[in-house]
């Protein structure tokens, strides 16, 4: 691994980041996991990126401690209760309440600290601008945006003349593409978990946009779906 380019991959442990990491490993890079304990909803995804991690052959699973409950203004990140997907409670231009404010931001930030930390050009993020459900910062744009940042305010690229690239390789991909990209790089999708509000158990509600997005994908890319789903009205 030490004569292999460094990466860092920002893994949730739901299914595009872990797709993400497949295609960076396959790209040929040594990968440093990053997680954030972000004050999400439940701490099952934290479980399962670090499976992921493991299973995938990352050299380093690192998990960030980081209160955005203090920030507040998402379901994600509060008491208020997340709404099923397809409800129709909100126009579809709308930014669903499950937006973080600026997430993101704030994670690909502190990659690109660890990153230069470790002397390592690459970011990988899984986010998506065909199935991103509205959310601003999964534009092409705004990675763009970041980017050149990033290469503005390092070290590494200012002195040492090292290029910063934020990497998006589902960006343009339908989740039934992402699937198989997965399928493809031995991704095991059991091990991933999308859901915004699963049971206390761990098991995917099965009603959220996450989880709608993620049932459409599999049926679509005409794969059996191995997430284990709460009983009850989906």
């Amino acid at each position: 691994m030490e004569d292999q380019p460094r990466a860092v991959v920002l893994l949730s442990g739901g299914l595009d980041s872990a797709t993400t990491l497949a295609v960076a490993r396959h790209q040929g890079f040594c990968c440093h996991t990053l997680s954030f304990d972000y004050g999400q909803r439940h701490y099952h995804e934290l479980a399962a990126s670090e499976s992921i991690s493991r299973v995938l052959g990352a050299k380093e699973h690192h998990v960030m401690r980081l209160d955005m409950r203090d920030i507040g203004g998402s379901a994600l990140t509060s008491d208020m209760a997340v709404p099923p997907g397809n409800s129709g409670g909100q126009a579809e231009s709308d930014i669903p309440i499950t937006y973080v404010p600026a997430r993101n931001t704030i994670f690909l930030s502190v990659a690109l600290a660890w990153a230069e930390a470790r002397r390592a050009a690459d970011i990988f993020i899984g986010v998506n601008a065909v199935d991103y459900s509205g959310y601003p910062d999964c534009r092409p744009e705004y990675l763009a945006a970041f980017e050149a940042m990033a290469n503005l305010a390092t070290k590494m690229a200012v002195q040492e003349n090292i290029v910063v690239r934020i990497n998006a390789p589902l960006l343009y991909l339908k989740k039934s593409e992402i699937i198989q990209k997965g399928m493809a790089l031995g991704v095991d999708y059991s091990l991933t978990l999308s859901c915004y509000d699963p049971t206390p158990g761990g098991l995917a509600c099965g009603r959220c946009d996450s989880c709608h997005l993620r049932q459409k994908g599999f049926t679509d890319a005409g794969v059996p779906d191995p997430t284990l789903y709460a009983p009850g009205p989906k």
